[in-house]
């Protein structure tokens, strides 16, 4: 098992909770040294983020009373996927929501000599945005719809210099920078 996000606001330890509590715990197997961990609010602003320090399990409850109306989600960043618990907050008080846990596997972006890899695995068929640079300026863009995506981009072996590709999907963007 790669890892699981159980999140409830009591000890019933159910995934979803119809009992508001003012604490949140919020628990993964399987993390790793380095993974983070983050709550962001209905903007996408992060309210809490922390970095994993040890592998393992990881457990955290947090006292949400402070905290504005609105939802929430809990999201450990993995290195190839991110899992997504969202929860509404309401006077103080937390509910998990019902049928709202998420997975998003993350773009692959490597490089193999002169060729670049991208790919992508998905539930929906979700857009995929790729733009490369070299030396700042965009040498490509693309967009590509569907459930797997796999793209091989040769860049010419005259262009020594430094590429950077800017990958969006999910409303997330995914960059990495490499020279050839």
């Amino acid at each position: 098992m790669l890892g699981t996000l159980i999140g409830y606001a009591n000890e019933d330890k159910k995934d979803t909770d119809n009992k508001a509590k003012k604490t949140v715990k919020v628990e993964f197997d399987y993390v790793k040294k380095g993974q983070t961990l983050t709550i962001k609010n209905n903007k996408g602003n992060a309210v809490y983020n922390n970095e994993i320090e040890n592998a393992g399990s990881y457990s955290r409850t947090f006292n949400i009373s402070a905290l504005e109306d609105g939802i929430y989600a809990a999201e450990l960043n993995k290195s190839f996927e991110i899992i997504i618990k969202s929860f509404y907050v309401k006077n103080g008080l937390v509910t998990f929501l019902k049928n709202k846990d998420e997975k998003i596997f993350k773009p692959v972006i490597r490089t193999v000599d002169n060729i670049l890899l991208v790919s992508r695995l998905a539930f929906e068929d979700d857009a995929l945005d790729v733009v490369i640079y070299y030396n700042d300026e965009v040498i490509l863009s693309e967009t590509t719809v569907g459930k797997e995506l796999d793209r091989a981009y040769k860049l010419s072996e005259d262009k020594v210099g430094t590429y950077k590709v800017v990958v969006n999907s999910n409303n997330r963007n995914y960059t990495r920078e490499f020279t050839l």
